[in-house]
C-alpha cells in the first residue's frame, strides 16, 4: 500500500520491477501495441506473472490470470499500463480482472489510447480499487514510442543512433568507414533496430557504407523493419545491397520527385518512393505509413537537419576507445552551433559498457 506521502513499500516496487522486466520480453514483438508486463500478488507471494509476447497474442493480465487462477481473488495486480477496455484480437482485460475478483489494480501509468483506455474507470466501478504511480518512469520509458503515437503525435519517435570516436568522429580524415566499436556493441546495435519500426539513413551513409539495414544476431521482431534512406536526388544504386534486396524486404527512399527518371529505376528494383519538400514532411508520411518509431543511423548531414530541427527524441552513442585525429568527420559537424550548444542540457537516461565501448542514452530536457 502507499503512504500518506505516495511512497511505495519495497515489495511493491519490487513487483512491479518484475512486471518491467517481464514486459521488456516482448521487445519486437508487440508493435503497434505496447510492451505490458503484469504480476499477481496474493497475501505477499506472486500467484501469477505474464507478459504480452507477441501482437495479436494474449495481454499481460490475461495470461497473469491464467497463471494464478483461482487464487487471483481477492488478489492485487501490478501491472506496467492501465488494463484494456476493448475489444481487438484480444478481449478486455478489465472485463477479465472483473470476473476474476482481483481486489486491487496498481498500474505504473495510464492508457493513453483513446479507443481503448477506460479501463481503470470501469474496474473503479466495480469496486476495484485502482492507483497509478509505481514505476512510472521506467513505465514510460520502455513505451515511449507508443506513447508518442497515442498521444496523438504527427511524426515518429525518433531515435539518433551515432557510432563515435573520443574525439567526437565518425569517419577518419579519408574518409575510411570502418567499425569504430566492438561486437558487443554492434550486436547492441541490431537489438535497437529490432525495436523499430524503421531504419533510416541518409544518402551520404548509402553510399560510403552501402548498408543491409537489416536486424542480425539478436532475436527477429515480428515484422522486418522498413529500410529507409532520405535521398533527394533518388541517388541510391541500383547496385546496391538496398536495392538488390528491395522485393524481399521494405525499403523506401524519401526523395524531392518521386516521379523522376532515378527513382522510376529503383521502383523496378522495388524500392518505393515517398515525395516530400522537407524533412518535417518526410517524417509526417513516413508516420501515416505506419512508422510510429523511427531508428536514425545517422551521418553527419541528417544528423544535423534532425538535431537542428528539434526532431530527435532520444540520442544513442556509442563511444570507442579510439582518436580519429585532424581532418576526422565530426559527429556533429553539421549540427547548428544552438543545437550543439542545448546539447549540454540533455539528460542521461541510461549508460551501458559493453567490453571498450560506451553506450549513453539521453534524452532532451522536454521529453
Amino acid at each position: 500500500m502507499t503512504d500518506s506521502a505516495g511512497a511505495w513499500g519495497a515489495r511493491e516496487r519490487a513487483w512491479m520491477k518484475r512486471a518491467l522486466a517481464l514486459a521488456a520480453r516482448g521487445w519486437g514483438q508487440t508493435a503497434p501495441n505496447p510492451m505490458v508486463g503484469a504480476v499477481i500478488v496474493r497475501d505477499g507471494a506472486v500467484v501469477g506473472a505474464g507478459y504480452h509476447a507477441r501482437y495479436g497474442e494474449p495481454h499481460a493480465e490475461a495470461v497473469a490470470l491464467a497463471q494464478a487462477g483461482a487464487l487471483a481473488r481477492g488478489a492485487d495486480l501490478y501491472c506496467t499500463l492501465e488494463p484494456c477496455n476493448a475489444h481487438g484480437k484480444q478481449p478486455p482485460c478489465a472485463d477479465a480482472l472483473i470476473a476474476a475478483g482481483v481486489r486491487r489494480v496498481v498500474a505504473a501509468i495510464p492508457d493513453p489510447n483513446e479507443t481503448k483506455g477506460g479501463g481503470a474507470a470501469k474496474l473503479r466501478a466495480a469496486g476495484i480499487a485502482v492507483e497509478f504511480g509505481l514505476g512510472e518512469a521506467e513505465a514510460r520509458e520502455l513505451n515511449q514510442p507508443f506513447l508518442h503515437w497515442a498521444g496523438g503525435a504527427s511524426r515518429p519517435w525518433i531515435t539518433l543512433k551515432l557510432a563515435v570516436s573520443m574525439d567526437g568522429a565518425i569517419a577518419a580524415a579519408d574518409r575510411e568507414r570502418g567499425w569504430l566499436t566492438g561486437e558487443k556493441a554492434r550486436k547492441q546495435v541490431h537489438r535497437l533496430r529490432a525495436g523499430a519500426d524503421a531504419i533510416a539513413v541518409g544518402i551520404g551513409t548509402a553510399l560510403a557504407d552501402d548498408p543491409a539495414l537489416t536486424v542480425r544476431g539478436v532475436r527477429k521482431p515480428r515484422l522486418a523493419p522498413l529500410r529507409v534512406v532520405f535521398d533527394r536526388q533518388a541517388r541510391l544504386p541500383l547496385t546496391s545491397q538496398l536495392a538488390k534486396t528491395a522485393k524481399r524486404l521494405p525499403t523506401v527512399i524519401v526523395t524531392e520527385n518521386a516521379a523522376a527518371p532515378a527513382a522510376m529505376a529503383l521502383a523496378k528494383k522495388g524500392v518505393a518512393s515517398i515525395s516530400a519538400s522537407d524533412l518535417p514532411a518526410a517524417l509526417e508520411a513516413l508516420h501515416a505509413r505506419g512508422v510510429h518509431h523511427l531508428l536514425v543511423e545517422g551521418g553527419s548531414a541528417i544528423t544535423g537537419a534532425l538535431l537542428g530541427g528539434n526532431l530527435v527524441d532520444r540520442l544513442v552513442i556509442f563511444q570507442a576507445p579510439v582518436i580519429l585525429g585532424a581532418g576526422a568527420l565530426g559527429a556533429f559537424s553539421s549540427v547548428p552551433s544552438v543545437a550543439t550548444q542545448s546539447l549540454s542540457h540533455w539528460r542521461v537516461v541510461e549508460r551501458l559498457i559493453f567490453d571498450d565501448d560506451v553506450m549513453t542514452v539521453l534524452a532532451p530536457p522536454a521529453v
